[in-house]
């Protein structure tokens, strides 16, 4: 038996642990899975075995049976630790972030191990440290190590794979798709914007100013040329909506996902697909007049995150562990059309939406479904720093269906 096929097929302890649940998201994440599974083999994980204690508490609360999880206590940054908290699961679910300070080690761990792994993080320089790191080593063990199960990158990415497989089941191919945010609601939390600062503190270095500033820097070798991908940060009018297209702040994140999806496919979509996110404001002067504002608060939020105000704005924000209200969750919305071109010029959409907070009460359903994908599904027997779609596919969009989230698509 092979090194990859004596770590996958090792008998396990859990099927599941939960990394970070004593965090804002990570007691959200725990809440959905005590519901949604009480008699899953799983494990709440963290730093601090006293507050493991109380969220696990609370959870008996909700699930009487959840008085019995187990508790797995360790830091993130004892290798040692990470290491053994790995070998005892088929799966590692975190939500300890900012994860390019704490989440390399479980990470790697789980590279070795051959354990299975999901995460939150939209830091795309530290998922390309990632890549380069353990990609290879997670390829011979078999570890599915998917970044990304949220908000960012869920419904962009699995969002254009649904344009995919519509045409795809009509014979057609997938050459362009555009991801626009119609309505969306939703507040932050302390951990979003911890990793939105340590993003600023890392780039004064010019590889990671490298890594954000290319628009294939998640694909493999060999990519396409990257002329013409570039990001956009203007209010722009879309040519044929006639909307007016102001820029999403996660694109930058979200793009270099999708198209590393297409590159683990196989090009699925193509070589030369092209791929944009933007937030569709309306028509006319008000929608100029929406964009401007927006494309302003951007570059107003920049300042604030990566300028010489930030020491002071941290003194205003969200501390780690705090986030919005249930009331303010479960008002929360988002709803994101996505329209594809095909190679023959068929014209296909996409709706993507919850009725949740998208960043938490929405992203909580994600990463949990994601999670249990990962430990219950079938899927295909690759290893590697995959993605979203090309790991879990459209085994993940009939879970999320199943959670309550629109996952629509039609030709037009």
């Amino acid at each position: 038996m092979t090194d990859r096929e004596q770590r996958r097929t090792r008998a396990r302890e859990f099927d599941l642990v939960l990394f970070g649940a004593t965090g804002f998201t990570g007691r959200l994440v725990a809440e959905y899975l005590v519901k949604k599974r009480p008699s899953l083999r799983w494990a709440l994980a963290g730093r601090s075995r006293e507050r493991l204690e109380r969220v696990r508490e609370d959870l008996a609360a909700l699930e009487p049976s959840a008085k019995e999880l187990p508790l797995v206590a360790g830091d993130s940054l004892d290798k040692a630790a990470m290491e053994g908290l790995a070998s005892r699961t088929r799966v590692v679910c975190t939500t300890a972030g900012p994860y390019a300070r704490y989440g390399s080690v479980l990470l790697g761990a789980c590279a070795e191990q051959g354990t299975d792994y999901c995460d939150l993080t939209g830091e795309t320089h530290w998922v390309r440290e990632m890549i380069d790191a353990h990609h290879a080593r997670a390829v011979e063990t078999g570890a599915r190590i998917v970044p990304s199960c949220g908000f960012d990158s869920i419904p962009s990415d699995l969002g254009v794979l649904l344009l995919h497989e519509q045409l795809a089941a009509k014979g057609g191919r997938l050459a362009e798709a555009h991801y626009r945010v119609r309505r969306a609601k939703g507040g932050a939390s302390g951990g979003t914007i911890a990793s939105g600062l340590l993003a600023a503190e890392r780039m004064g270095d010019p590889a990671v100013r490298r890594v954000l500033g290319d628009p294939f820097s998640l694909s493999p070798e060999g990519a396409p040329g990257r002329r013409g991908h570039e990001d956009w940060l203007r209010p722009r009018k879309d040519p044929e909506t006639g909307r007016w297209l102001a820029p999403f702040f996660m694109a930058p994140v979200n793009t270099r996902v999708v198209r590393r999806s297409n590159a683990l496919l196989g090009y699925a979509y193509g070589r030369e697909f092209r791929y944009d996110e933007a937030i569709d404001v309306g028509r006319g002067l008000a929608g100029l007049a929406r964009a401007a504002a927006t494309s302003a608060g951007m570059a107003l939020s920049g300042a604030v995150v990566f300028g010489p105000v930030r020491k002071l704005a941290e003194r205003f924000l969200p501390a780690p562990g705090e986030g919005p209200s249930r009331e303010e969750r479960e008002s929360g919305f988002f709803d994101i059309e996505l329209h594809g071109v095909g190679t023959a010029g068929e014209r296909v959409r996409a709706r993507v939406g919850a009725k949740q907070d998208p960043g938490y009460g929405a992203t909580s359903w994600m990463l949990g479904e994601s999670a249990l994908c990962l430990a219950e599904d079938e899927l295909p027997e690759r290893g590697g720093l995959l993605t979203p779609a090309s790991c879990m596919g459209m085994k993940l969009v009939e879970r999320l269906r199943a959670a309550g989230m629109t996952f629509q698509a039609e030709a037009t």
